[in-house]
């Protein structure tokens, strides 16, 4: 029995406060957020590099071994799932030969490793509108009707509220790099974001609505593993439990949860017959979750403060002022998808973004759902920050560039030399003239803003995704060739790669204090695989320059140095090729 409608809602709004936003905006918000940044760079430690790694062992290596069990060269990845994996690998196969006519092998892989990315994305913002749009039409989602009419119908409402949303979430300030690598996140956002569309399905399409809800779960247990799998498990029965209009279809999660484990047990069964990459994969799992403490608990809230931002002030409104509709789809269904990734966060051992992001979809509908509840006076001040937020940033982005470029102001300009140090300050034509195009378009969108005065609800949203993605535009075109030389391993490894050719023939080289990112970023540029033998004669040092050199050789006494690098202006790592001299005999 579905509950009883309060006679007020605390929705207030005109029709010319939901009049349409242009289709153009939301495409033109869309391609600038997802290509702007996602290729021409090279891949960066640690997710993003680790990924790629993965994918090339498993194109490298003959066999199903490291496509069932991923590796990044002869290191078990005993990590998340593999399934992030397996369509970058399928990408990487399909698409990179022919990338190959145009650029190298190396940069054909790096950027067919990336075309997934457009897919996930695609299935995100288009699940979380429909999804959106379903539950902003219900009629418990609906405004309060006005004494002489005037209220928007429930498409041109539904609609309104779904623009926010995916603004909302193209607004939120924690993802916009993660949605841009070659790691599980971005499918993690389009799995997650198809589970709250499959739970908006039920009232019209259950069976549909069935198989994708037990697709979507299956899929995230092979993408981020047990823990993510279980907690979205969690928020599915929640939304169940909590809706009274979904308990109707209850006997469909059978179907569900049937596929789900189907689909799981389709990997799990050939993945255990490598008894050490399973064992490490058991482990890996059981060391990720703690007792609750309050330090990880202090850390990861003050992390989702900027990581959610701006949609947690818009959450904590949209439940106080929807309080009485908790049993109601539009907000128990985001409510219960929130609760799940919550838990698991005080239970995760390290929480970090990969486990925030699975709070930005239902964050987002939240968030949504709270604009028609506010007053004039909050909606002008969320836009007067956008406005002068990103503006500043925007500035701040343009005066270090120009710092970088001509020495002022002094200051700045030597912090970022110190940061950059050799690299080719060479201005990138092209670049800067998209930079400008887009500091125009942030312009104009402000003067719109202060010119027009428009009574369209979503003019806000707009402001913030327009800013965020003006900001990510610059950082992208103005600073990214900087960015690259200092985050990039590439020229590093192709240094180390051509002191290992000089070695001896079936020479043995291990690794010592080698991080997994470094591992993979020597891996993927030049293919240079570590031994994990204790007696071989060469050893690749990852040590720190602020170390004296009594400090450095600490474990390994007796050595000679053959070469040494870092990258430029890097002042934390550093790498040394050395060679063991052997213990003399007493």
């Amino acid at each position: 029995m579905s509950p009883i409608i309060p006679l007020s809602t605390p929705a207030r709004l005109t029709t010319p406060a939901a009049s349409k936003l242009p289709r153009i905006i939301l495409w033109v918000v869309g391609l600038i957020y997802i290509f702007a940044g996602l290729f021409f760079r090279d891949p960066w430690k640690s997710d993003d590099v680790i990924g790629l790694a993965t994918m090339l062992s498993a194109l490298h290596y003959e066999g199903w071994q490291t496509l069932i069990t991923p590796q990044i060269g002869d290191l078990a990845y005993a990590e998340l799932g593999p399934l992030s994996i397996w369509i970058g690998t399928a990408f990487i196969y399909v698409f990179s030969p022919l990338l190959q006519l145009f650029t190298s092998e190396l940069n054909a892989n790096i950027i067919a490793s990336r075309l997934p990315n457009l897919l996930y994305f695609l299935i995100l913002i288009s699940t979380l509108w429909q999804g959106v749009f379903r539950l902003a039409s219900l009629k418990a989602a609906q405004p309060l009707p006005l004494p002489f009419g005037g209220e928007p119908s429930a498409t041109d409402y539904g609609r309104m509220i779904a623009d926010a949303a995916l603004l909302l979430c193209v607004a939120t300030i924690g993802i916009i790099w993660r949605l841009h690598e070659t790691s599980s996140v971005p499918l993690s956002l389009a799995l997650y974001s198809s589970v709250f569309y499959a739970l908006s399905l039920f009232s019209k399409k259950p069976w549909r609505a069935a198989l994708l809800l037990g697709a979507a779960l299956s899929l995230s247990f092979l993408n981020q593993g047990l823990w993510v799998a279980l907690s979205l498990s969690l928020s599915t029965l929640c939304a169940f439990a909590l809706c009274a209009s979904l308990r109707t279809y209850a006997k469909h999660l059978v179907v569900s949860f049937s596929i789900a484990l189907l689909i799981a047990l389709c990997w799990i069964i050939p993945a255990q017959s490598y008894t050490y990459w399973w064992q490490q994969w058991q482990l890996w799992h059981l060391d990720q979750i703690t007792w609750p403490q309050y330090k990880s608990l202090l850390s990861s809230a003050r992390d989702l403060l900027w990581f959610l931002w701006p949609t947690w002030p818009l959450v904590v409104v949209a439940l106080w002022q929807w309080r009485a509709w908790l049993r109601f789809p539009h907000i128990a269904i985001p409510f219960s998808l929130a609760l799940g990734p919550l838990l698991l966060l005080s239970f995760y051992q390290k929480a970090f973004e990969p486990e925030y992001s699975l709070l930005v979809v239902p964050f987002a509908v939240l968030a949504a759902f709270a604009l028609p509840t506010l007053r004039r006076g909050a909606i002008n001040s969320f836009d007067w920050f956008a406005v002068m937020c990103f503006s500043l940033i925007a500035a701040t982005i343009w005066l270090g560039w120009i710092a970088q470029h001509t020495s002022w102001p002094p200051k700045i300009a030597h912090n970022i030399h110190r940061q950059t140090q050799g690299f080719d300050t060479t201005i990138a034509w092209p670049a800067l003239l998209i930079a400008l195009a887009g500091t125009v378009a942030w312009a104009t969108l402000v003067l719109w803003r202060l010119r027009t005065h428009p009574p369209a609800l979503w003019r806000g949203t707009v402001l913030l995704a327009g800013g965020l993605i003006t900001a990510w535009l610059l950082l992208v075109t103005l600073w990214m060739p900087a960015l690259d030389y200092a985050r990039s391993y590439r020229s590093v490894s192709g240094a180390l790669a051509q002191q290992i050719q000089r070695l001896p023939a079936n020479s043995c080289v291990r690794a010592l204090s080698l991080g997994l990112g470094q591992r993979a970023s020597f891996y993927v540029f030049n293919q240079l695989n570590f031994s994990f033998d204790p007696s071989c004669d060469y050893v690749l040092q990852q040590t720190s320059p602020k170390l004296s050199p009594e400090e450095q050789n600490i474990l390994l006494q007796d050595n000679i140095e053959l070469w040494r690098g870092r990258r430029g202006g890097d002042r934390n790592e550093l790498f040394r090729l050395l060679k063991i001299q052997p213990t003399p005999r007493s």
